[in-house]
C-alpha cells in the first residue's frame, strides 16, 4: 500500500466586477481582437475596494469544503499561494484559518507567482505522504490589480483577481497506475531569468508595493522552451517511455505550450481558461509559468 494525496474537493471564487477587452482599450492602446488573438482573455475579475486577497481565499476555501462535503474542523493543514498577502505578516493562512473558525494545525504562505499553487500542491502532496498531517486546504488567491500599471497595455491586460482551493487528503491506496491522487511532480527554477516578470517593489529594497512588470516575448519563450522537457520528464517518471500518460508526446505538448500557454495552469487565480490538459487515460498535467519558473504535475482526474 502507498499513502497518496488525493484532491476530494475543489471550489473557486472571483470578484464580481468584470473588466472587458473592450473596457482596456478605452484606458490603453489596444483592442479585443489584439488582446483575444495573443491570450485568448476576454474579461478579468477584479477585487472591490476594501476586498483583501484573504476574503478572496475564504470564499474558494468555503466552495472547495462544501464540494469535499467534510467540515473545516476536519482540516489540519492551510497553505495560501498568493504573491498579493493581505499584511507582510501574519500570513494570510493564517486570517483564512480564523475566517473559517479552525484553531488547530498549521497555515502558512507560499509564495511562487505564477506557479505558486503547483509549489503549493507539491508541498502539500510531500507532507501529507510524511504522515505530519491528514487533510489540507490548499488556496491560490490573487489581487493582482493591485500591482498592475494600468497604463502598460503589456500587463494591465493579462492579470486579474480570484481564488481558487482544493481539499487535499491522504489516503492508502494500491500503489499501482490505477491510483488516484499526485503521481509525481517536477519543480524548476532559473534565477537568472528573474528580471523577465517581477514586481519593481518591495519592503526590503522599496519600501512601496511597487508595480508588476513583464518582458512578455521572452517569458513566453523561455517557458514554451523549458515546458516540454519537463512534461516528458513527468511521464517518465511513471511511465519509463516519456510518451504516454497525459498525452505528453513532443508534439501534443508544443500544442498545449504554444495555444493555451498563457491561459494555462492552475497555478495561479488571474490565469481562467483552462486548468491543465487531460490525456485519453485520465491523466492530467497541471502547467504553471513564471519568470524563474517552471513546474509540471501530473495527477489523475477523478471521477
Amino acid at each position: 500500500m502507498t499513502l497518496r494525496s488525493v484532491v476530494i474537493g475543489c471550489g473557486y471564487y472571483l470578484p464580481s466586477r468584470v473588466v472587458t477587452n473592450a473596457e482596456l482599450a478605452l484606458r490603453v492602446d489596444t483592442s479585443d481582437e489584439w488582446i483575444v488573438q495573443r491570450t485568448g482573455i476576454h474579461e478579468r475579475r477584479v477585487a472591490a475596494d476594501g476586498e483583501l486577497t484573504s476574503d478572496l481565499a475564504i470564499h474558494a476555501a468555503r466552495a472547495a469544503l462544501a464540494h469535499a462535503k467534510v467540515d473545516a474542523s476536519t482540516i489540519d493543514l492551510i497553505v495560501v499561494a498568493t504573491s498579493t498577502a493581505d499584511q507582510t505578516f501574519p500570513a494570510t493562512a493564517v486570517t483564512v484559518q480564523a475566517g473559517l473558525g479552525i484553531t488547530g494545525g498549521a497555515a502558512f504562505d507560499l509564495q511562487a507567482v505564477c506557479s505558486g499553487f503547483v509549489y503549493g500542491l507539491t508541498t502539500v502532496d510531500a507532507l501529507l505522504r510524511a504522515g505530519t498531517f491528514k487533510r489540507a486546504l490548499l488556496i491560490g488567491a490573487e489581487t493582482f490589480s493591485r500591482l498592475l500599471d494600468w497604463t502598460d497595455r503589456t500587463t494591465c491586460v493579462l492579470f486579474g483577481d480570484g481564488a481558487g482551493a482544493v481539499v487535499v487528503e491522504a489516503q492508502e491506496l494500491s500503489g499501482t497506475r490505477e491510483d488516484r491522487g499526485v503521481l509525481t511532480s517536477h519543480l524548476r527554477s532559473d534565477g537568472r531569468h528573474r528580471s523577465k516578470l517581477y514586481v519593481d517593489g518591495g519592503p526590503s529594497s522599496t519600501q512601496t508595493v511597487g508595480h508588476l512588470r513583464m518582458e512578455g516575448r521572452e517569458v513566453f519563450k523561455h517557458a514554451v522552451a523549458n515546458c516540454t522537457d519537463v512534461v516528458e520528464a513527468a511521464a517518465r517518471d511513471r511511465s519509463g517511455q516519456g510518451r504516454h500518460h497525459g498525452g505528453s508526446s513532443r508534439k501534443h505538448v508544443r500544442g498545449i505550450d504554444s495555444a493555451g500557454f498563457m491561459r494555462c495552469g492552475c497555478g495561479s487565480a488571474h490565469q481562467t481558461r483552462r486548468s491543465g490538459a487531460a490525456g485519453s487515460d485520465g491523466r492530467r498535467i497541471y502547467l504553471g509559468r513564471g519568470n524563474a519558473a517552471m513546474v509540471i504535475l501530473v495527477g489523475q482526474t477523478g471521477n
